[in-house]
This record gives C-alpha cells, structure tokens and sequence, in this order.
C-alpha cells in the first residue's frame, strides 16, 4: 500500500495530472467542466513553445491554475493592433480564436525564460495582457494539456496550433476521419 501510494505521489508530482476546466477563457477550444490530462515530462526537456495549450499557476495566487495558449516566448515582441495580433511584427492567423474583438494592447518585449499567454477566448480570459498574470515564468508552468477525457464525444489528444494541418477546428485531433 506504501509502495502504491509513493508510485502515485511520484506520478501526479512529476509525469502527469488531470484537471477539469472552470470558466469560459479557453472557448472554443476548450470548454467548460472538460477534463484533460496534463503531462509534465515534455517541458523538463524543453520549453513551452507558441501554440502550446498549458496550465500555468495563477502567479498572484500559485495556489489557483489556469490554462492558456502559449502566444510567445522569450525574445518575441507582441502586441494587438485593430482586432489582429502581431508577434514579431507579424500578423497571426489565428483561427482558433472564439472571436476577433478585441482591445488594443501596446507592444512589449518578452524576457527570456518565461511565456506570453492568451486565453482562445480573448474577451473572457485573465491573462498575460493582465500585471497580475503577466509574463510567466517557466517554473509557473505546470504541464502541457495533451488529452481531452471528458465530454466523451469530444476525447481525443489536444496538440499545438502548430500542427494545424490535422486539427479539426476544435483544438484537437479528429479521430473520426
């Protein structure tokens, strides 16, 4: 029993955890009450990168969670500009977005080590465009959401916008095509 409760600590400590989703700030990607699997292994060999969808601690709060899309890292300019987000001076596609309206925010430079992130639901989300979350250092980062569990209609692995080519429009892989 011993042995079975220190292999689970070591696990949800270090390999992966679930969580459930609470708020609108991820809609449409992801919605409220789902639940997904966290997986922390991947970022203890590299850092987040853009398009990652990860839980981070609330940094006013290290207590609360959040979960956000990575928009940018260490080095990148940002900014919102007329509905458009520019990273690097370079408007994004970003059609994973529930809507386009959105307030204007002033360029800033991202220090290295820490990530810019956004909520898909950029009229609803507390986050990096916010002092209280701001930039996010890398140990505030809790894991990478690799897997929808819950709604059952709606299981399957959730991936970086990066590989758009095999998203389906919700955020993650399709498995019924």
């Amino acid at each position: 029993m011993i042995i079975a409760i220190i292999a689970a600590f070591l696990i949800i400590t270090f390999v992966f955890e679930t969580v459930s989703v609470d708020g609108h700030s991820m809609d449409p990607t992801l919605n409220h009450k789902d639940r997904l699997i966290v997986e922390k292994v991947s970022y203890y060999f590299r850092a987040p990168k853009p398009g990652d969808i990860v839980v981070i601690k609330y940094p006013a709060d290290p207590k609360e969670k959040f979960i956000k899309r990575v928009i940018a890292v260490g080095g990148d300019r940002v900014r919102i500009e007329n509905n458009k987000l520019y990273i690097n001076d370079v408007p994004k596609n970003e059609p994973y977005i529930l809507e386009k309206t959105m307030n204007d925010f002033n360029q800033v430079t991202i220090p290295q080590n820490t990530v810019f992130v956004l909520g898909d639901n950029r009229n609803n989300s507390r986050d990096s465009r916010y002092s209280d979350v701001g930039f996010v250092d890398y140990n505030m980062v809790v894991g990478r959401a690799a897997l929808r569990i819950y709604p059952f209609s709606r299981f399957g692995r959730l991936t970086s916008y990066n590989d758009v080519n095999k998203l389906n429009g919700f955020g993650f892989l399709d498995f019924a095509h």
